[in-house]
């Protein structure tokens, strides 16, 4: 039988599924060792270790930390497109988004 990690309780639990629900929210936990529960952020990792990580290396962690942090914010976020989002940026799908709400 498999058990869930100890970290996980807390997101079972009685409170936090209710404040999920008052805030009209849903919870979502993937089942041990089935990657395709999270297969956004597994397809998000992989995409920084490709286009990143393989490549690099980085005198001290404060160096790494900072280069992930560029990448993700001023790249993956404001300029790499994104097939899912029909081939623009999430910055450029947010501000269409709100655009399309704001009419």
């Amino acid at each position: 039988m498999l058990r869930r990690p100890v970290e996980s309780a807390q997101y079972a639990s009685g409170d936090y599924c209710a404040l999920l629900h008052t805030h009209g929210l849903t919870r979502s936990m993937s089942r041990a060792g089935d990657c395709y529960d999270n297969a956004v952020a597994e397809s998000f990792f992989a995409t920084l270790e490709h286009e990143l990580i393989a490549e690099s290396e980085w005198p001290t962690r404060a160096a790494a930390r900072q280069a992930i942090f560029a990448y993700i914010v001023e790249w993956y976020n404001r300029e790499r497109r994104h097939s899912s989002l029909g081939y623009v940026s999430p910055a450029q799908y947010e501000m269409q988004v709100e655009a399309q709400q704001a009419a």
